[in-house]
């Protein structure tokens, strides 16, 4: 069943690619670094903002979708959700507005922060919708929509940034117009489910005590991913601000892009097999995920790692590419680490609803990499902000799986995983050591074609996550093809 679900996401991922490594290639080219900075900065704030004030209700989504549809309230469950999200919202554009008026930022920046809050606003009301047929395992409906708004505000940014002066609002004008587009299509239908119900202020509340060490969680996570950012531009300049963010973005956007795609997964049908079976059928899920996981972040981390020189080259503009390059390894593995933690382990405090321990953790690790970055900015500048998110991370893995355990133990799968790292290392000994010569394009697909046989070669000699089975689906896929043409 899972594998069937990862494939029904497939659509998603390959938007989050297009947007995320189109983003990076064009805009990189498209904007000077200061401006690209600005980019980045504007959008770190919005993503806080948006996980501090409304994520806890995607939370609350879904961890509850599953038990109001089997007590037969739906209705009011939705009714509930976006009554409460129609207030914050209020709230949070009135707030955000009153501080973009009195901010002392220039023009450039305040568009850009202005045009965030209202993507934020029109993006977490989709969020909602989206969410919601996630949880019920509508996944073409889910697929769809966040794809069109994927892909709409991808194209719709980069048409903005080169028709208008917005500059670095271009692309943030562009979320909130396909945000826009796709509410139109996709609010309708949630609110005929919510019509027959009538908010209720006791479950609200409940809603709020389990989301919202969830968003606070997620704050510190961004903080931890995205808050160096604030004290870059602060110890050197936005013109670096945007080098380290496009590096960043290459190794972090990768691996996120696959750990979100089997998240998105994986999550539902645990919270469904706990709702309906019990612990036991939850962990089952939890154990397959991990392997698959395994199977796939190890080598891609890895990979990144190993073709960083080419990669930076290739996908962004001249004045980046050094300082991306330097920053791609370090990011690369942590960002292996940040999708175990965030995608397996969390799911112990998210299954058991302990989720104040999992905003305790990363408040702490936040703090960490904030403390480390002020010591390592001006040593060793955004190499040492790299190092600083490395450790930080490791530390919070580290944390998550411990007390997780204590709460509830999830499976470790320590031998296939250690099959990954066997036939990830074997990889990496061979694109290390073959000579590649040409063009960084030519030495990038070289490479990246070399590294990706050799670890299917071993995984399937290993039998890494049970892989040689997928060979007798995918035959079984194949053949009723063959049978009709």
């Amino acid at each position: 069943m899972l594998g069937k679900h990862i494939l029904g996401y497939l659509p998603v991922q390959i938007a989050r690619a297009v947007v995320g490594f189109g983003g990076v290639a064009i805009l990189t080219r498209l904007m000077p670094a200061e401006m690209y900075g600005q980019y980045a900065l504007a959008l770190a704030a919005m993503h806080i903002t948006a996980m501090a004030f409304h994520t806890w209700l995607d939370a609350a989504v879904a961890r509850f979708h599953e038990r109001a549809t089997q007590r037969g309230q739906l209705a009011s469950h939705l009714a509930t959700i976006y009554s409460s999200y129609a207030v914050v919202a209020v709230l949070v554009v009135l707030v955000g507005g009153l501080a973009l008026w009195i901010a002392p930022f220039g023009v450039e920046m305040k568009t850009a922060l202005g045009f965030g809050l209202v993507a934020l606003t029109l993006r977490s009301t989709i969020a909602i919708g989206i969410e919601t047929r996630r949880a019920a395992g509508e996944i073409a409906a889910y697929s769809f929509f966040e794809t069109m708004n994927l892909l709409g505000g991808f194209a719709l940014g980069i048409a903005l940034l080169m028709a208008t002066p917005l500059g670095a609002a271009g692309p943030i004008a562009g979320m909130a117009l396909a945000s826009l587009i796709t509410l139109f299509f996709e609010f309708p239908a949630q609110a005929r489910k919510a019509k027959s119900g009538a908010p209720r202020k006791k479950r609200a509340f409940v809603y709020f005590a389990y989301g919202l060490p969830v968003s606070v969680s997620l704050v510190f996570e961004h903080l931890l991913s995205a808050g160096d950012r604030f004290l870059i531009v602060g110890y050197l300049n936005e013109a670096a601000v945007g080098i380290y963010a496009a590096g960043y973005g290459l190794a972090d956007r990768t691996l996120d892009i696959l750990f979100i795609w089997l998240g998105t997964a994986a999550t539902p049908l645990m919270i469904r097999a706990l709702e309906q079976k019990g612990p036991d059928a939850a962990r089952v899920v939890a154990a397959q995920s991990a392997r698959i996981m395994g199977l796939v972040g190890i080598p891609a981390a890895a990979g990144l790692a190993l073709v960083a020189e080419p990669l930076s080259v290739v996908m962004v503009g001249e004045e980046y590419r050094s300082g991306a390059a330097l920053i791609l390894p370090w990011i690369a593995l942590a960002g292996l680490m940040k999708g175990l933690m965030t995608y397996y382990f969390h799911e112990s405090f998210i299954l058991k609803r302990k989720t104040r321990w999992m905003a305790a953790i990363m408040g702490a690790a936040a703090l960490l990499n904030l403390g480390l970055n002020m010591i390592f900015l001006p040593m060793f500048g955004i190499a040492g902000a790299a190092a600083a998110t490395l450790i930080a991370y490791a530390v919070s893995l580290i944390a998550c799986a411990a007390i997780g355990r204590q709460l509830f133990p999830l499976p470790l799968p320590w031998l296939d995983w250690g099959k990954s790292v066997a036939a990830a290392s074997l990889m990496a000994m061979v694109v290390q050591f073959v000579p590649v010569a040409g063009p960084a394009a030519i030495v990038l697909f070289v490479k990246a074609g070399l590294g990706g046989i050799i670890f299917v070669i071993a995984s399937l000699v290993l039998n890494t996550a049970n892989c040689r089975s997928w060979v007798g689906v995918a035959q079984s896929w194949l053949r009723p093809a063959e049978a009709t043409s």
